[in-house]
């Protein structure tokens, strides 16, 4: 259970759903990939029921035993896509959440959960944003960046390249050609991808350790100058992991 107990040990990211599933949750509400159950004991007490679901029958085995004591939690070991809800939902808690949404599931799952929110339902998280930036890499395999480690330098500047509300149907082959502009000479060999998750409305939520670190990406090797503006073409598989990432410098001028 390591990887659960760091999840409950990220303050940062435990305090931005607290805030918003305490202020949130009411009527039904389902919580998908329910990991530890900390999100569905949290709404215990404002919703009237609640849907826990957990795919990961070792997860399950802890998580069955924290959420036996709520009267208003049902238990469901199970594939949140192959789950026939016998009533629709105020609330769906989905916090499947990795960087540009690749190597999580959140994407696929909601999808087919979708048709069981009710018309004016709501989605915690709310969405994401994410973020992309040239760099030079001293690492040439692609990582996560949760320590500073390898060190990378920012090459051009950043841009939004794409925003995603999780109440609405998510495609999710990405296709984006990110369009930089160099600040700086020297060599430009990776992409930095950051996401911000639209907790809610009013909360945003920038990585912390256990909740979307930088995603380093390799790229073609090429020398640039101050001044060029340069397109990588940026294609990955939300849900179908980081083995689904393809890039390819389109053009520079």
């Amino acid at each position: 259970m390591s990887y659960q107990n760091n999840l409950i040990s990220d303050y940062e990211r435990l305090a931005g759903f607290y805030e918003s599933i305490t202020k949130e949750a009411e009527g039904i509400v389902y919580d998908i990939g329910t990991g530890s159950g900390i999100l569905s004991a949290w709404a215990a007490p404002y919703a009237n029921f609640i849907y826990a679901v957990e795919k990961n029958s070792f997860v399950a085995r802890e998580t069955r035993s924290f959420l036996n004591d709520f009267r208003n939690i049902s238990f469901i070991e199970g594939d949140a896509c192959k789950i026939q809800f016998p009533e629709k939902a105020d609330l769906i808690i989905c916090e499947m959440l990795d960087t540009a949404l690749i190597d999580e599931e959140q994407v696929p799952v909601l999808n087919s959960v979708l048709k069981y929110l009710k018309k004016n339902g709501k989605v915690i998280p709310q969405g994401v944003i994410n973020i992309a930036e040239p760099v030079y890499m001293e690492a040439e395999h692609l990582y996560y960046e949760e320590t500073g480690k390898p060190s990378h330098y920012t090459m051009g500047s950043l841009m939004v390249f794409s925003k995603y509300d999780f109440r609405k149907p998510i495609n999710p082959c990405a296709d984006f050609d990110l369009k930089f502009k160099i600040i700086k000479n020297g060599i430009l060999n990776g992409v930095k991808i950051t996401t911000f998750t639209l907790i809610t409305s009013n909360t945003i939520c920038g990585p912390t350790p256990m909740l979307n670190p930088p995603l380093m990406i390799p790229t073609k090797e090429l020398r640039v100058r101050k001044g060029d503006i340069i397109t990588v073409n940026l294609k990955y598989t939300m849900g179908g992991g980081l083995d689904t990432i393809r890039n390819e410098i389109k053009e520079i001028f």
